[in-house]
């Protein structure tokens, strides 16, 4: 009779670490989406800021008219592309480059930095780029999270019987975007 004991107790523990990593698994995948649905809301509170911050500075600017076009067309590009996270990425660090040039070309025009809407729109824009970057940390360490899990022992059997997959970070792909703007008086 003990044998029969040991046995359903093995297979009862096999079952229970089975379960828990599955369910790991389905977890940390729930996550990562979390994690994207984050990162895409901030991205489109960046896209709604960006049009307002435009007309502001329409006024002021009439001749940085290129400059504020091509911010527009980057952020039509970025909002518009639903394609691979690395096409996503590339397109965001673009708009946020535009929006870095255009920052430092406005600093020059002192009635527009007192404008109480530019500064309003400024510290918005700000903030928002903040939050991107700290939902971007937080998207990335949940798909570190999802690709140790898939990749190491014992999880990985798991994973490639259910066919759980790594994932993709969202990394730089320009490097013009690691620079550093430059700021000239």
């Amino acid at each position: 009779m003990t044998p029969i004991y040991v046995i359903l107790g093995v297979a009862l523990l096999g079952a229970v670490i089975f379960i828990g990593l599955y369910n790991s698994l389905v977890s940390i995948r729930n996550q990562c989406d979390e994690a994207w649905s984050n990162v895409d809301t901030e991205l489109k509170r960046r896209y709604d800021l960006i049009p307002n911050l435009v007309n502001t500075v329409k006024g002021y600017a009439k001749h940085e008219r290129e400059l504020l076009e091509q911010v527009v067309e980057m952020r039509e590009q970025a909002a518009g592309n639903h394609g691979s996270l690395a096409s996503q990425a590339q397109d965001e660090m673009r708009l946020q480059k535009s929006l870095g040039q255009l920052m430092v070309r406005l600093e020059a025009y002192p009635d527009l930095k007192a404008s109480a809407n530019f500064v309003e729109l400024q510290g918005e824009l700000a903030n928002t780029e903040n939050r991107i970057q700290a939902a971007l940390r937080f998207f990335n360490g949940n798909i570190r999270e999802n690709n140790n899990k898939v990749q190491q022992f014992p999880s990985n059997v798991i994973a490639n019987m259910f066919s759980f997959g790594t994932r993709e970070f969202f990394e730089l792909d320009i490097p013009e975007a690691r620079e550093a703007l430059k700021v000239e008086f």
